[in-house]
């Protein structure tokens, strides 16, 4: 029996904890050190699963595996290609399926660095339109595109989008779909089950949890796409190393644990957010009376960590932020220490001055939702 035979088919918790390991072998570890090779003996004809360094390298496998495990359980003839960050990943998809005269369409209320790819592909001849997120309006615009590019919940306004909707329709015309999955994890949303061509996340965030390392990758269920993304990797030598792609498996096993704490946090946190005057524009899709809330829960089985609301002006926003506690002023989100930001500092988002993204860390809900209510109360002019 193997470790993907024995997780087939179980909850998320024993899931996590069991993916991508391999067959027990005794006296061995159960999960084998990151393996440090620039190459392997490879004596008479290039054959096997590890030549060289840039191409394969066996704790990849064990984390790709994992990975495939998580984001399509159960399914055969899942690949996963680990990448040394979101942005890698993600650029390798748009970057190995896009060609000069196709039409890609992004979301304009995504990322903040998807401008940058934006004038990237347009640059390369590609034409890119954009449309939000809410009310699948990118079908609006999907008339002859080759790709499709979702991202929900949007990060870091949290629209949501109907992923089975626009996938009927993309691929009723031939278009491939692509969904970061990265705010959601596997553990909240799997958008290969809702038709989706590839998954594609920063591992950096909730998925490895403890803000330590750079992560990316991409899933599909179809070999024939990812040979150019597998093929994009070797070109551009895009490669996680050992070390981050051993501590990554290592904190899969905790991911339902810390996925189910940090939901149930970031909702805590909505509530009690939702009873105060000054706030306004509050989002998390696992309100009942959020704008999201309807679709999200038809797709996702979890809601995120991610809570965004908006204070009055950029003074109160930062007085706010200055008197928290128990969450750091800190970029990027889904670790188990709680973080917030002021997102208009960066530029790139189209949010108001005191726009907040906080995310919700592992600590204990009365702690974090007093930190929270009294740096508002301490912030107030």
């Amino acid at each position: 029996m193997t470790s993907g035979d024995f997780v087939t088919g179980s909850g998320d918790g024993t899931r996590a904890v069991r993916a991508g390991l391999p067959e027990p072998v005794k006296h061995e570890p159960t999960l084998p050190g990151p393996v440090f090779a620039a190459h392997f003996h490879l004596p008479g004809d290039p054959t096997g699963p590890y030549t060289y360094g840039r191409d394969e390298n066996p704790t990849w496998t064990l984390l790709e595996r994992a990975i495939g495990e998580l984001e399509a359980p159960g399914r055969e003839g899942v690949t996963t290609l680990a990448f040394p960050s979101g942005m890698a990943a993600i650029s390798a998809v748009l970057f190995s399926q896009l060609r000069a005269g196709d039409v890609a369409v992004l979301p304009d209320d995504g990322y903040q660095v998807l401008p940058l790819v934006r004038e990237q592909l347009t640059a390369y001849g590609i034409e890119v339109r954009t449309a939000p997120t809410a009310g699948d309006a990118q079908l609006d615009v999907l008339d002859g595109a080759k790709l499709l590019w979702i991202e929900t919940p949007s990060n870091p306004g949290l629209d949501v989008c109907d992923v089975r909707r626009l996938v009927e329709a993309a691929h009723a015309q031939g278009t491939l779909v692509a969904v970061d999955n990265t705010l959601a994890t596997p553990l909240g949303q799997r958008p290969l089950e809702l038709g989706a061509d590839f998954s594609v996340a920063s591992g950096t965030k909730m998925l490895t949890g403890h803000g330590d390392i750079l992560l990316g990758y991409v899933t599909a269920l179809d070999a024939g796409p990812m040979a150019p993304v597998r093929r994009w990797r070797k070109i551009v030598g895009a490669i996680p190393g050992p070390m981050e792609a051993w501590l990554a498996h290592r904190s899969l096993a905790t991911l339902q644990l810390r996925a189910d704490r940090q939901n149930a946090n970031a909702l805590a946190i909505a509530e009690a957010l939702r009873g105060r005057s000054e706030v306004t524009g509050l989002r998390y899709p696992g309100l009942p009376g959020d704008p999201s809330h309807k679709i999200a829960s038809q797709q996702m089985r979890r809601f995120g960590c991610v809570v965004s609301f908006t204070l009055s002006t950029r003074a109160r926003a930062d007085r706010f932020l200055d008197a928290l506690r128990l969450v750091d002023d800190a970029t990027s989100f889904g670790g188990v220490r709680s973080t917030a930001e002021r997102r208009g500092r960066w530029g790139g988002d189209a949010v108001p001055e005191g726009f907040i993204r906080l995310s919700a860390g592992a600590e204990d809900p009365e702690d974090l939702v007093a930190d929270v209510l009294r740096a508002l109360d301490e912030s107030a002019e």
